[in-house]
């Protein structure tokens, strides 16, 4: 390795390793801490670098369709480690991008290894990094050594580090039937920022709800992984279905309440129980189901919560969940090169983060590196557009969030997957070659065809290229 004075980037994950790639191809030397094979955690297996601890898919391929598809595209297009290892290691998937794991974290490794601009130490750093490293990208995932997580928690405060992850599912604001759900706050409260209509309100009848009820408790649920049964449960984060195992009535008087809300649809008629969406990113695109943490299967929460009055076309951008996770209270704790406000020598990529997923992970570390690179070279680096995938990423994390209205309650801001939902609404919907409006699956094609393009132009300004012309039907 070269050079004097190099960025320590911590955490040998995807993130860790895409972020030491980027600085390392910028010309300055990285030093790369990787705890294994010193310290193993309980979901690893090897001491390589980005080892793949669960799946083998990176998801879809399909950049015109796919949002996880197009940030592959976007990642390529700046030089991914991770992409090209991805690419050079496929497996048969379909549409998908699959991985020999092995091959590929073998050739994470050996690229890493030969870069004259990379030292890899196999350490555990227990603690905050020392002082005397002035630049440090933290990418040590859900699973950071306690050490390290005590002394981030310790700058933070103590409520910035999550540890029993709570996941409410998480929904498409329109695929929700208005005409039978509504705006309302509860008695018509105006919290911070708010109008007294803030969430999306969807009612049951007694029947309606007596069979939700049911369906809960039969549901399949997703068995424990062995780490995670000796982890208590919150009562702020206690499941959907283990509430309703305390008793037919426990929900309607905790998240289902109805008390405080008038259908306008039928005003004479009070629901027995209502489940109340809350927006969750500040374009208005995406509504969280307020208190639906589950350790229901996905295909069986989709089928069971399209059950609800108003959802029964519901398009999920994630699905619920309750598990052991660590990852920041970004929106609140970092800027908009990921850097920690409150000790900006450390900035943090990867899960930590509070994306979630293998691509998302290697696609923050990628952006990570890139600023801690400008930032030792003097140089700015303009942010990102928020119409491209990794712009809509980033934005998410660092300040695209609605917090929770009311001082005191559980923090919201949840790990999420790229998706459309994270990106700004087109200025005008797509129309058919003869100007008619579209309709059902043509127009949901169309429209995300539209934000791929919009996509692929911004990159292209952004990365200071030529532009190239929209499709004719983009540019109506």
């Amino acid at each position: 390795m070269s050079g004097s004075n190099p960025i320590h980037v911590v955490g040998g994950g995807l993130a860790g390793s895409e972020a030491a790639w980027q600085i390392a191809e910028a010309g300055l030397p990285v030093v790369l801490h990787e705890m294994r094979p010193l310290r193993g955690t309980e979901a690893h297996q090897t001491e390589g670098l980005a080892e793949l601890v669960c799946s083998n898919s990176f998801r879809s391929d399909d950049a015109a369709l796919n949002a996880v598809g197009l940030l592959h595209q976007e990642m390529r297009r700046l030089g991914s480690l991770i992409m090209r290892c991805g690419d050079a290691n496929q497996v048969p998937a379909g549409g998908a991008l699959a991985v020999d794991r092995e091959g590929f974290s073998r050739a994470v490794t050996a690229a890493l290894e030969a870069h004259p601009n990379v030292g890899i130490v196999r350490e555990e750093i227990d603690g905050l990094p020392p002082a005397s490293w002035d630049s440090v990208i933290v990418a040590t995932g859900p699973l950071t050594a306690p050490g390290l997580a005590e002394g981030i928690r310790g700058l933070t405060g103590a409520e910035s580090l999550a540890f029993f992850d709570a996941i409410a599912p998480i929904v498409h604001r329109d695929s929700i039937d208005m005409g039978k759900a509504w705006f309302q706050s509860r008695y018509d409260k105006v919290g911070p920022g708010g109008t007294g209509a803030d969430y999306i309100n969807c009612p049951l009848d007694r029947e309606q709800y007596a069979a939700f009820i049911a369906a809960l408790i039969e549901g399949e649920k997703t068995s424990f992984k062995e780490w995670e049964p000796s982890t208590p449960y919150f009562d702020g984060c206690l499941p959907i279905e283990v509430m309703a195992e305390r008793g037919p009535e426990t929900l309607r008087h905790g998240p289902m309440k109805p008390f405080g809300l008038t259908n306008p649809h039928d005003p004479t008629v009070k629901a027995y129980a209502i489940v109340q969406l809350r927006q969750d990113n500040a374009l208005g695109t995406l509504y969280n189901m307020v208190g639906f943490q589950t350790k229901l299967r996905h295909a069986e929460q989709v089928r069971v919560f399209r059950t609800i009055p108003g959802l029964e076309t519901a398009e999920f951008a994630r699905l619920g969940g309750l598990h052991r996770n660590t990852y920041l209270d970004s929106p609140r704790l970092l800027d908009a090169t990921l850097r920690l406000k409150a000790e900006p020598r450390l900035r943090f990529a990867g899960q930590i983060t509070g994306c979630e997923g293998y691509v998302e992970s290697a696609a923050i570390g990628l952006m990570a590196g890139r600023f801690a690179a400008a930032e030792r070279e003097g140089r700015a680096l303009e942010p990102l557009p928020v119409t491209t995938a990794l712009g809509a990423l980033i934005g998410h994390i660092t300040g695209g969030h609605v917090s929770a209205e009311d001082a005191g309650t559980p923090r919201s801001f949840q790990p999420m997957n790229v998706n459309f939902g994270l990106f700004p609404p087109l200025d005008r919907a797509p129309k058919a070659p003869d100007g008619k409006r579209l309709r059902g699956p043509e127009k949901a094609q169309a429209k995300k065809r539209a934000m791929t393009d919009r996509a692929r132009a911004d990159l292209g300004t952004w990365l200071g290229e030529e532009p190239a012309p929209l499709p004719a039907a983009a540019a109506e």
